[in-house]
């Protein structure tokens, strides 16, 4: 109800503030004809007094040449930036927030809930912990106000998990710290479905590159980098594009391909287990979530076990 009314409003003021700023153009493009015969009447008698002064017209012929010549660099550089936005445009690229902007986080956090209400949430991570359990950030309010969350974190057990906590050379990060905020953003999902949300959450073995959310028509995407923390690293924002030539459609495929990989196993919030399943759905087997988990089968092992299944 208030955001419906603090849309109003934003809506009224957008359009006050262009009508004002439509009459302010009129005013002074009158005042600028009304003056302009008084102005020229200036000018002659200015330049009758200075057309022999030397050095005065030297000093305006110089600062008139310095003005072409930042005028010309100003219209160059406008021209480049416009071919850039436009590529950008045609990429997908709808926003750019680095986090060393103090105001970034706020924008961030607005637009996503903005996108939220009603939408299923696609997510790509390493625990959840600085998107989902911390209570101010921008994934936990997404999770309260989402129809359906898809998550896919990274398996603390790992050995990517370990390279990872090992390459930011930080005494607090860990693998057992993971495993922690692992466990907590299980605690805080597990409220999230007793509360009636569909939340499933898969846990993948491999090194992560990106921390991705998907909602509706954008995309917020981050990457990993080797000895950096992901929340200095700067957020872009994609948009669905109808022609389907952005690069939201690439990143979306992405997380669908990823989710869809027989290879990283789905939790079960019921059992504390890892399922593995074959592309139709069907469950291949299960596993302990606990330290020294592996697959036990390689990709052609589980096509062969799939098929095996299909068959009988």
């Amino acid at each position: 109800m208030h955001r419906g009314k603090l849309s109003q409003l934003k809506g009224f003021v957008t359009e006050v503030s262009a009508l004002a700023f439509h009459a302010v153009v009129i005013g002074v493009s009158a005042g600028i004809a009304w003056s302009l015969p008084n102005i020229a009447r200036q000018f002659l008698t200015f330049w009758s007094h200075v057309e022999q002064e030397k050095m005065l017209l030297l000093t305006i012929e110089v600062g008139v040449a310095l003005l072409l010549i930042v005028m010309s660099n100003y219209l160059w550089r406008a021209h480049k930036d416009r071919r850039q936005a436009v590529m950008a445009r045609g990429a997908g690229l709808f926003s750019f927030f680095p986090l060393h902007d103090p105001g970034a986080g706020k924008t961030i956090r607005e637009l996503k809930q903005q996108q939220s209400l009603g939408r299923t949430v696609l997510a790509i991570g390493v625990t959840g912990n600085g998107t989902v359990v911390d209570g101010k950030s921008e994934v936990h309010a997404l999770l309260e106000t989402c129809l359906e969350a898809k998550l896919i974190l990274l398996n603390p057990f790992s050995e990517e998990a370990a390279r990872r906590a090992q390459s930011l050379s930080h005494p607090d990060i860990s693998p057992d710290r993971f495993h922690q905020e692992l466990q907590d953003t299980i605690a805080l999902i597990k409220r999230f479905r007793v509360n009636g949300k569909v939340i499933r959450l898969k846990l993948y073995s491999d090194r992560p590159h990106l921390r991705m959310v998907i909602l509706g028509d954008y995309l917020w995407l981050q990457h990993y980098h080797t000895g950096l923390d992901v929340r200095w690293m700067p957020e872009y924002v994609f948009q669905h594009n109808p022609d389907h030539h952005g690069l939201y459609t690439l990143f979306y495929q992405y997380f669908t391909k990823r989710w869809e990989n027989q290879e990283i196993p789905e939790y079960d919030f019921e059992t504390n287990e890892l399922v593995y399943r074959t592309r139709n759905g069907a469950e291949l087997r299960r596993e302990p979530f606990s330290h020294g988990d592996s697959t036990g089968l390689t990709p052609s092992e589980l096509t062969s076990l799939e098929r095996s299944l299909a068959a009988g």
